[in-house]
């Protein structure tokens, strides 16, 4: 009789195995529901706000232009269609993208529904913390996290935050001109962690029906792409690589 399931123990097992499906669907879908409004990105607003949305079109137009200087007039191509994307998802973000307020608004209605279907528990009233007496590895993780304190305060001021996007755009521009030198294994998987990065903000601006920022999107994929092609038809030779 043991080496014999019973038909209502089966069944039962098939029925707990289907709640268990239904449920990590539900978790995925809110996972989904809280997730993708972060691909929408915010509007920027004032000059630190429009800076790094403006940065990488300066450096791939700038990268463009060394190309094309150089005789590579695929490689400036390339360059040219991913600073034209990222200018339309400027632009889209700039006329598209919801407010900051407005995704504040969002962010917490979507934590009152998940509240209120039971997913996340009310915030009710914190009992008091017992006074106790810090063991030397917790002195010793906030004496650390002290030191760190005035670094993480730096990134916040506006001089980092303008600095910033320019440490990059020059970085940018180096790297842009030297790589990829020809068409290898490593230069595929780079362009390729590029495009599947980016599918997901193409997605859901199709989604949410915002031509620009799609376009901008899809422009940036295809510069991606078109980069591949030019570094196999125009490879750099070390010399020239030292010489930019």
């Amino acid at each position: 009789m043991s080496r014999w399931r019973q038909p209502g123990r089966l069944a039962r097992t098939r029925r707990l195995g289907d709640n268990a499906g239904m449920a990590r669907d539900d978790s995925w879908a809110q996972a989904l529901r809280v997730g993708l409004p972060i691909l929408d990105g915010t509007r920027p607003s004032g000059v630190l706000g429009w800076v790094p949305r403006v940065a990488p079109v300066v450096t791939q137009a700038a990268v463009g232009a060394g190309h094309w200087a150089a005789g590579r007039r695929r490689r400036a191509l390339a360059a040219w269609t991913s600073a034209a994307g990222y200018g339309l998802v400027a632009w889209g973000q700039g006329t598209e993208a919801p407010t900051a307020a407005e995704v504040r608004q969002n962010m917490q209605q979507n934590i009152q529904r998940l509240q209120r279907e039971g997913v996340l528990r009310n915030p009710g009233p914190k009992a008091p913390a017992a006074a106790r007496t810090p063991t030397p590895a917790a002195r010793r993780l906030e004496r650390h996290l002290s030191r760190a304190a005035p670094f993480f305060k730096a990134t916040d001021t506006p001089q980092y935050r303008l600095a910033s996007p320019v440490v990059g755009m020059v970085l940018g521009v180096w790297w842009g001109l030297r790589h990829p030198r020809r068409l290898t294994v490593l230069a595929i998987a780079s362009e390729s962690y590029t495009v599947v990065f980016y599918v997901p903000w193409l997605a859901r601006a199709v989604q949410r029906r915002r031509p620009r920022t799609a376009a901008g999107w899809a422009l940036v994929i295809a510069g991606s792409v078109a980069r591949l092609r030019a570094a196999a038809a125009e490879p750099l030779r070390k010399q020239q690589a030292r010489s930019r």
